[in-house]
């Protein structure tokens, strides 16, 4: 649900940025929800991972787009966002994990509800930290991604959502198909949700951090569900977009052009909205 309850100097009171706490890891920054010390055990947690424009070593580029800017935008999401960066390269699983331990030393939250998202670069990073650590996540949504794994059968054990744009420029629509057809070759699909968007470039599959259907589809998942379930009834559609799109025109505007450098074809926002 979409509600400016905090001002802005309160969204930053609520963040808090870790540099240099695990040796040779990421930097990251730590949203901790506005009730969070009235709620913590049972708080949940969300991973973003950023794609590549926002990797470096200046930890204020994070903040540029997803979970946490949705958030200063006025978005009320009960949980607490780690938001790492990559100073440049694929994301590292094992480094992630890290801050999931790191985590569980210095937070409270239920860990049967960890969640993990990303686009483009972190699209990838988002399967592959799924694909190797299935057991501590309880679903994933990778946006216009692909994935590194050599092996995809671990990807078969949680929830997870893919989505890619067919008219993507920057991260060619294969990358994410060549996931799923490898899931189904495995026969490792009942757990899998998987979205062509026609017409969607690059960029627009970033207005999927500030819908509110994305947040809802997450929570309906935990690890302690027997058989672990992927829920089918959220649907996040072509103009669910295009409402965030009217909602936040200015900001989404302003992504597709960051976003989109080599995308020339993003979606037709009227045309949706008539479908």
């Amino acid at each position: 649900m979409l509600a400016c309850t905090l001002s802005v100097q309160a969204q930053y009171d609520l963040l808090s940025a870790k540099k240099g706490v695990i040796k040779g890891g990421y930097d990251f920054w730590v949203y901790t929800p506005e009730d969070y010390y009235y709620m913590q055990e049972s708080t949940a947690l969300i991973v973003f991972l950023h794609g590549a424009s926002l990797c470096g070593r200046n930890l204020n580029r994070v903040l540029r787009y997803g979970c946490i800017d949705a958030v200063k935008m006025g978005m009320d999401i009960p949980a607490l966002i780690v938001a790492p960066q990559n100073p440049g390269g694929p994301w590292n699983p094992h480094k992630l994990n890290d801050i999931l331990e790191w985590m569980d030393k210095h937070y409270a939250y239920n860990k049967s509800r960890v969640y993990v998202l990303g686009m483009s670069l972190g699209g990838y990073g988002t399967l592959d930290f799924a694909g190797t650590y299935p057991e501590k996540i309880a679903a994933a949504i990778a946006l216009c991604g692909g994935s590194t794994l050599k092996d995809y059968r671990k990807l078969g054990e949680l929830p997870l959502w893919i989505a890619h744009g067919t008219a993507d420029r920057a991260v060619s629509v294969r990358e994410s198909q060549k996931v799923v057809e490898g899931m189904q070759r495995l026969g490792i699909t009942s757990r899998l949700r998987f979205d062509w968007l026609p017409g969607a470039s690059h960029g627009a599959l970033a207005r999927f951090f500030y819908a509110s259907k994305t947040y809802e589809w997450l929570f309906r998942h935990t690890l302690n569900d027997p058989w672990r379930p992927v829920d089918r009834e959220v649907d996040i559609k072509k103009e669910d977009l295009s409402h965030v799109y009217k909602e936040f025109k200015r900001r989404t505007d302003q992504l597709e052009i960051e976003l989109n450098s080599n995308d020339t074809e993003p979606l037709n926002d009227e045309d949706d909205a008539e479908e």
